[in-house]
């Protein structure tokens, strides 16, 4: 039997408040009572919602943080010694969810090195663990890159590259994927198993990304500091309703297993992956009946509301925008770009990390000014300079990918008054539309008096874009809004976002999601390379699967169930966009 790498006993942990005025508050419990132990070699999945107490129980694993009460062993050794923090941090590397917080070189094979020489390795001995780890995380071709000029899926496996070279034994990954294009995600997930599989290195990870937890040993479920619910993956998610208390969902797979049996299918318990579903959906083909006759290609409706005559509100013309032009360094961003948005629309905004989409949101807001090219906003130059900024601010708002970055102020009601008392509003007016703003996304009174920092994530996203909807906008532009955010949290900002939708409002999303986007959006725009490689409604768009993969996006997983249920042999439309609509050519088929 193996033996703990990591033993946690009746932990607890406090963060500790103070105001303005250096009285204590009261103590924020985030840890309560927690027993975890974890097995060498394990590879372990902890999910909940934000807020749970995830991270805070990665930082006591990697001495980061120290429990108000109980013990915790790391390979042996007690965290609360100080002689044994180097130890501690050498056994247990972390990676955290923002690359760009863990890279410090300014060249990749010196950020991997910086840690081995931090710890008093021999150089000679530093070069041969930097060669070990680039290609183990397979990255050696960039070691003499710049960091900063690498996709977020590369920067993601130069962190990992960089704690392997201080030989761990374990490896905690918390939200690695969550700022990540699809492949992206796949390469540092594919990273994590391989690590696990082959060098035989404990993983603990820390997702919202319920197909990422299926690969796991054991599953993790945590709760208001505690640990609710542990086992298999299998286990995990054969208790559904339970979950759901938790504000946790299903994969994909597992969750149209269960509709296909509330339909009245015969599966078996517990499927977890697109493999194991259309094995078994495609063993009843046979008693179906003849397919051919049982079903037609499904009549999906159009989504394409270009062909609605609402007026074009916001244009970019032939815009082109280089970072460090007219040097060495030159990088363009975005190459002769031209798109029309009209009044009312729901844009969806992908691509590969890179592809310049945060560039296009930040011209078409007129933070940066192009190197060529303009935008129009109701048909005037927002870069003429007889124009009036104050009229772009009114019209066109823009949430940024951290909160934590646009919040600032010492009071939430305070930071939404910003803006509005920026246009001119008195006090009382920018008051009154600040807390309108706040109510419109769900954040109540108590929470006017309280700092913006001491919220938790889904909350300083509601804040921010209530910042924003105070000076009412009628365009909304927002840059990954859902990154790092548990499902509850998710659903409940893409709701807000259907809502003001309805209400009239123009919303441009920039999301990694493909799953999301497919659900909210009603046309997508797909960025490569600066240029607009698609621009349709989303289920034509979506067709393009094999294109789409070959540029580092990828379809709806529901959508790769379907096309493995075609290429089966199951006559399928491959141009399912949800479950619902899963369920229903499924059905069409076998039931």
């Amino acid at each position: 039997m193996n033996s703990s790498i990591v033993s946690m006993k009746k932990i607890s942990y406090e963060y500790r408040r103070v105001d303005d005025d250096g009285h204590e508050l009261e103590a924020i419990h985030a840890l309560d009572q927690v027993d975890l132990d974890v097995k060498t070699g394990d590879f372990i999945t902890i999910l909940g919602h934000n807020g749970s107490g995830k991270s805070t129980l990665a930082k006591h694993i990697n001495a980061l943080l120290f429990p108000t009460e109980g013990t915790v062993l790391v390979d042996g050794y007690d965290t609360a010694e100080e002689k044994n923090l180097l130890t501690i941090r050498q056994c247990a590397g972390m990676i955290f969810q923002n690359p760009d917080n863990q890279i410090i070189g300014t060249v990749v094979e010196e950020d991997v090195g910086f840690g081995p020489e931090n710890m008093g390795v021999p150089t000679e001995e530093i070069w041969e663990r930097v060669d070990e780890s680039l290609k183990t995380v397979e990255m050696n071709e960039y070691r003499k890159a710049s960091p900063q000029k690498l996709s977020g899926g590369q920067k993601q496996r130069v962190s990992i590259a960089g704690v392997l070279a201080m030989h761990p034994k374990c490896i905690i990954m918390d939200e690695p994927t969550a700022m990540l294009d699809p492949q992206g995600r796949r390469e540092v997930i594919r990273a994590a198993r391989a690590l696990n599989s082959v060098e035989k290195i404990t993983i603990i990870l820390i997702t919202h990304y319920m197909e990422e937890a299926i690969y796991s040993d054991r599953i993790f479920v945590m709760d208001r500091g505690k640990i609710v619910m542990q086992g298999t993956p299998k286990e995990i998610f054969s208790a559904p309703d339970e979950l759901n208390n938790y504000h946790m969902t299903l994969p994909m797979a597992t969750e149209l297993s269960y509709r296909l049996k509330e339909k009245g299918m015969n599966l078996s318990e517990g499927i977890l992956s697109r493999k194991e579903l259309v094995k078994e959906l495609t063993a009843k083909i046979k008693d179906a009946g003849t397919v051919q006759e049982l079903v037609a290609k499904a009549d999906y409706p159009s989504d394409d509301r270009r062909k609605e005559e609402t007026e074009v509100i916001l244009e970019a013309k032939n815009l082109t925008f280089e970072y460090e032009a007219k040097t060495a360094m030159c990088v363009k961003a975005i190459d002769d770009l031209s798109v029309a948005i009209r009044a009312g629309e729901f844009l969806g905004i992908v691509g590969h990390t890179g592809s310049g989409k945060t560039t296009l949101i930040q011209l078409l807001d007129a933070l940066i000014k192009p190197s060529s090219g303009t935008v129009l906003l109701n048909g005037e130059d927002v870069f003429n300079k007889k124009y009036d900024r104050k009229k772009l601010r009114r019209s066109v708002g823009i949430v940024f990918q951290y909160p934590e970055y646009q919040l600032f102020e010492t009071t939430v009601l305070k930071d939404v008054c910003f803006g509005p008392k920026n246009l001119g509003l008195s006090e009382k007016e920018a008051e009154e539309a600040a807390k309108e703003a706040l109510k419109e996304v769900g954040i109540s009174e108590e929470y006017y008096e309280v700092s913006p920092f001491e919220i938790s994530g889904g909350q300083k996203r509601r804040v921010a874009i209530a910042g924003v909807l105070a000076m009412n906008p009628s365009v909304l532009i927002l840059d990954e809004p859902t990154a790092g955010l548990d499902p509850k949290g998710r659903e409940e900002i893409l709701g807000l976002l259907k809502k003001l939708n309805h209400s009239g409002m123009t919303v441009l999303l920039v999301s990694h999601s493909m799953d999301d986007v497919a659900r909210y959006a009603k046309r997508i725009l797909v960025l490569d390379k600066g240029n607009i490689k698609y621009d349709g409604n989303v289920r034509e768009v979506f067709t393009h699967a094999d294109e789409l993969e070959q540029i580092g996006l990828a379809v709806p997983e529901v959508t790769y169930i379907m096309r493995d249920l075609k290429k089966s042999g199951m006559n399928v439309s491959t141009d399912i966009l949800n479950l619902d609509e899963a369920v229903n050519e499924i059905g069409r088929v076998l039931c």
